[in-house]
């Protein structure tokens, strides 16, 4: 019996949301007085989860699963913890894992639980704190499962670094023979991803324009932050779609949340309530995202940004 926790990489390098679901795991395998034990899909460079207490890793090695496909990646990683037996399967909430998680929960018989936000409150019978409702509350869930597959939320933890000896076990990729194949993956460059964000710019239709964007970006820029826009924009062709954040869009769960002329439809708001911090800047003082923000600025983002910017730019 162990506690297993799902490394996900992007170029060779692990996920911030990876290292804290490393990090959160550790804590339950130290409770349980258990071996941390981790797994990746072709990893070389594992040498940052020393310092994150992982004890052993299995490396699965296959040309063929260097891009995420559903059936393989469930297939191999329930191949081998139909051998190890784990009591807990530790997850990221990243698209990917959400997509992962329950297909591979039924291949190894085990129970499911999404939107993670603590540590277990007992584990006999097994319970859990978890956000439900957008993020607006909380409940606690119970299994009778032997095993359970967690899905963490993202920044509902934290990292936290513990120094090990990780043992390292590489292993070959099962031949899935999966009806599913990626023919290409087009990924956007120099920018910094939204999932893996601390910091989001957030920009709507009172920038008038896409034309504007550079105000979105400047910030962005000066504060290491992503850049993400409401629904209308992207659906406006301001900005792409990737870009687009909320409820029908990507979560958010950044440290800090800005929001540039979005008034904060329910749908934006649902979709961005994990973030620790938000601050709005809008001219009308009855948006309603003023309602759900931590801080607020009251006036014209055509005045306000560049001052912010270089505001900001004066102090680092």
């Amino acid at each position: 019996m162990s506690v297993i926790v799902y490394i996900e990489s992007e170029e060779n390098k692990i996920k911030k949301a990876s290292l804290e679901a490393v990090s959160y795991a550790k804590k339950i395998s130290e409770s349980l007085k258990k071996d941390l034990i981790a797994v990746s899909f072709n990893l070389t460079d594992f040498s940052i989860l020393n310092n994150h207490g992982v004890d052993k890793l299995y490396n699965i090695s296959d040309e063929k699963l260097k891009v995420f496909e559903v059936n393989a990646y469930s297939n191999n990683l329930s191949n081998l913890f139909n051998k190890l037996k784990p009591e807990i399967v530790v997850i990221t909430s990243s698209a990917n894992s959400r997509y992962l998680g329950p297909i591979l929960a039924s291949k190894i018989d085990s129970a499911y639980m999404s939107n993670v936000v603590s540590l277990p409150i007992s584990y006999s019978p097994f319970s859990v704190k978890r956000s439900c409702f957008t993020n607006k509350a909380f409940n606690e869930t119970f299994t009778k499962k032997s095993t359970v597959v967690l899905s963490l939320s993202s920044n509902s933890y934290g990292l936290n670094e513990n120094k090990s000896n990780l043992v390292l076990e590489e292993i070959k990729g099962i031949d899935t023979n999966s009806a599913l194949k990626v023919d290409s993956l087009e990924k956007l460059t120099n920018k910094v991803n939204i999932a893996d964000a601390d910091i989001v710019v957030s920009g709507g239709r009172g920038l008038k324009g896409p034309e504007n964007w550079h105000l979105i970006e400047g910030l962005a820029e000066v504060l290491g932050a992503a850049t993400a826009c409401s629904k209308p924009v992207s659906d406006m062709g301001w900005r792409p779609h990737s870009e687009h954040v909320g409820q029908t869009g990507k979560p958010v769960a950044s440290n800090l949340y800005i929001a540039v002329g979005i008034s904060g439809a329910i749908q934006h708001l649902a979709g961005v309530n994990s973030s620790k911090v938000k601050v709005v800047i809008n001219n009308d003082p009855e948006a309603p995202f003023f309602r759900s923000a931590d801080y607020g600025i009251v006036g014209d983002a055509f005045e306000v940004l560049p001052k912010l910017i270089e505001g900001l730019k004066a102090i680092k």
